[in-house]
């Protein structure tokens, strides 16, 4: 096996001398286990713990732990299982499970478990539709818990029962508030859940592994999964490119289609309406009828969306920053293949106001949506990047004769680590930029090479929840030279891992037949670290300045994911660079927390935050029409009075000029169809194109911040860094000989 990568001689070694390996074709399975399957589940157990990060972290003990993470896997909001399941499971799999699957393969426990939920399911949607034609009581004064991901499963079947009551009741008020009559309300969610039953019918051996195995996989990292063949043949078609769609990336929330991302460049990105964590509810196809979507499976929902392009699809979809279940939104997109170029990095010039008002500083501004790379039209010169796109935007703005710059790394979620390397490099000299530790323990340090510094004047980042990943490497960097003033959230994402595919088939016997199709295993392989020796892992990067924001108060951070691995730190690499002084950044910060205090544009950020945060902390919902009717209505003050306010608040605006490298795209334009009737104007649609530093509030003060250190740079020679290498003698007197 001398001619095999090191990773791939482990894993078939692994195979080979600890587990017995089965021959296709044999006509033996172990239960509902295939013998195909009992290859794939090895494999897939062999690379876990040969080639994960933290291959250490499952034992044999801990195999028990997948099964009520599988369980919440097919009934998150626990509603079918009940609490007695998970006693009864974990009594009569656990002395059998670690060899089961280790030593033969064997899955059939998911298979096993998945068929008493298919059969709870069916027996409560029996007793739903029975339900619904019963007289239902809307007046009386319960309370349902919304979201029942951390409750635990009811005791008893009466406890379900009426659990299940209370549900029914939600969801008909839900519809109601959406201008349903309640039979008519009725008859919606009486086929809701006739079409849930349906697709849980239609669910195969194929997608339960698939689950079962990937609930294994989050024992490690949350980031680690099981790809069946047909989710690896998904994944191919997406590095592509070349899908037309609308480009969301969806993911299934119990019965509802999340957005998760928005995809740079794509329709929905370039509407700007769709926002990550939105839920589809229905999807129409041009000006015809929408298909209620709630309970459909994930494949068939992308199916409806996708389609040709240029032709139009329409989403009614129930918006993110809402509290209220029945509100409901329609977006009309037309699908159109995902361009880079709409992709790219933009800038601005913006004249920001000195203290006395009488004069204005040139600030510039450069969005970065993600670090991305790639080839020109011609397929050869790789020159379209996020290093060269910035460079080139920097001397825009230095002929514009700025006197800071803001880099707007807001929902950048990463991408090429090569590029986060080459943009840091652009605001140092060269030295190290990050520190990535493998799963064998070895760390290697990736350093900018390139000697040259593009721009060498005050510099701020703008990073929120959103900002991971690569973005983390560029922030925490920056701010470990003491390059750059770090504003935004609390925290960045915190997703300080990598992860890589890796394809089954290559582990498998060579004479496996091609009909055969196999899966892949994501696993998370190595874990980044900045110069200081700081892990953005779980903490992601803590600004220097924070302007609390909506997205502090969403569980959408890495520490929000089950079993997301640790935070720690490594011996920093050597670098020439040390932290701002906290007497130059005391001073930044003094200054912007009087802003925060005093300018109105603070006091409708707070308010705004405020009230998000209280909607967030009502755990309970009334079942009470008349009480959620007042509530809606509430509701929709609130939003139209915070319009108004924004509005008011744009009059403040400061001036300033687009820099872009590639035409700006030109705005969709949405017909709007008559039979649109969901009263979407209370939806505040304020972060769109329009509002492009306008009620940016975190924006406006990154802008007053970089003024500001301006002002102070001139005092202090802050910006005048020499950029030079570390020589002998200091690197002895820093760390020692």
């Amino acid at each position: 096996m001398a001619h095999l990568s090191p990773i791939r001689r482990a894993v078939l070694t692994f195979l080979v001398f600890v587990l017995p390996v089965f021959a296709f074709g044999a006509t033996a399975e172990v239960g509902h286990t295939s013998a195909e399957m009992r290859e794939e589940v090895q494999t897939f157990l062999a690379l876990l713990e040969q080639v994960h990060y933290n291959r250490n972290a499952v034992q044999p003990s801990d195999y028990i732990r997948v099964l009520p993470d599988y369980m919440s896997a097919i009934d998150g909001q626990k509603l079918f299982f009940l609490s007695t399941d998970k006693t009864d499971f974990e009594k009569r799999y656990s002395p059998t499970l670690y060899y089961n699957m280790r030593s033969l393969g064997s899955i059939d426990v998911a298979y096993q478990i998945f068929a008493l939920y298919r059969q709870r399911m069916q027996d409560r949607v029996a007793w739903v539709l029975k339900e619904l034609d019963k007289p239902i009581d809307l007046n009386t004064h319960e309370f349902y818990r919304i979201d029942r991901s951390k409750s635990d499963w009811p005791e008893n079947m009466a406890a379900a029962d009426a659990l299940w009551r209370r549900r029914l009741k939600f969801e008909i008020i839900s519809e109601m508030l959406g201008k349903k009559t309640l039979e008519q309300a009725k008859d919606i969610v009486r086929k809701r859940y006739q079409r849930m039953l349906k697709n849980v019918s239609e669910i195969d051996n194929t997608e339960i592994a698939e689950t079962f195995l990937t609930s294994f996989a989050g024992l490690y990292d949350p980031h680690s999964a099981y790809l069946s063949a047909e989710s690896f043949e998904d994944f191919d078609i997406q590095m592509k490119l070349q899908l037309v769609g609308i480009g969301a990336v969806l993911s299934l929330d119990e019965d509802k289609c999340v957005v998760r991302e928005i995809v740079p460049g794509g329709p929905a990105d370039l509407d700007n309406r769709l926002k990550p964590n939105d839920k589809i509810i229905a999807v129409a196809q041009g000006n015809g009828e929408p298909v209620d979507i709630i309970g459909m499976q994930l494949r068939k929902i992308v199916n409806l969306i996708r389609g040709g392009k240029g032709t139009k699809v329409r989403l009614i979809v129930q918006p993110a920053n809402t509290t209220d279940a029945s509100a409901r939104k329609e977006i009309v997109l037309t699908r159109d293949v995902v361009k880079l170029n709409s992709a790219r990095a933009f800038g601005a010039v913006f004249q920001v106001p000195s203290d006395d008002g009488k004069t204005t500083v040139p600030i510039g501004v450069i969005s970065l949506p993600a670090f991305y790379g790639g080839f020109n039209d011609d397929g050869k010169s790789q020159t379209i990047s996020a290093s060269n796109d910035v460079a080139a935007l920097i001397k825009r703005l230095k002929e514009a004769h700025v006197q800071g710059i803001v880099l707007d790394l807001r929902n950048n979620g990463g991408g090429l680590l090569a590029e986060a390397i080459n943009v840091t490099g652009l605001f140092i000299g060269h030295g190290p930029v990050v520190q990535v530790r493998n799963y064998n323990g070895g760390i290697d340090v990736d350093s900018d090479d390139d000697p040259s510094v593009a721009y060498k004047g005050p510099l701020a980042v703008l990073v929120d929840r959103g900002s991971a990943s690569a973005s983390e490497i560029v922030t925490g960097a920056l701010q470990n030279y003491g390059r750059a003033i770090i504003i935004g959230d609390k925290s960045t994402h915190g997703k300080g891992t990598v992860q890589n595919i890796f394809d089954i088939r290559r582990f498998l016997p060579p004479d496996l037949p091609a009909s055969v199709k196999t899966g892949a295993v994501r696993l998370t392989i190595q874990k980044f670290y900045l110069p200081s020796g700081a892990s953005t892992q779980l903490k992601g990067v803590t600004p220097d300045i924070v302007i609390n924001d909506y997205e502090d108060y969403l569980p959408i951070g890495e520490g929000d994911l089950p079993h997301a691995l640790a935070w720690d730190e490594i011996p920093s690499s050597f670098y020439d660079g040390a932290p701002i002084p906290p007497s130059v950044l005391g001073i930044l910060k003094s200054m912007s927390l009087e802003r925060q205090k005093t300018l109105p544009e603070f006091a409708y950020l707070r308010k705004s935050v405020n009230w998000f945060k209280d909607q967030q902390e009502k755990k309970l919902v009334s079942l009470n029409l008349a009480e959620r009717e007042k509530e809606k209505a509430d509701n929709s003050a609130f939003r139209k009075a915070s319009k108004a306010e924004a509005k008011a608040l744009e009059k403040n605006a400061y001036a300033y000029t687009e820099v872009r490298l590639v035409p700006k795209p030109p705005k969709p334009k949405i017909a709007k169809d008559k039979s649109d009737n969901s009263g979407d104007d209370d939806f505040d649609d304020a972060d769109s194109n329009e509002s492009f530093g306008k009620t940016d509030v975190q924006l406006r003060e990154a802008l007053r911040v970089v003024r500001d250190a301006v002002d102070l740079g001139h005092n202090t020679k802050l910006w005048n860094h020499s950029y030079e290498p570390l020589t002998e003698a200091a690197v002895e007197s820093r760390y020692g000989k």
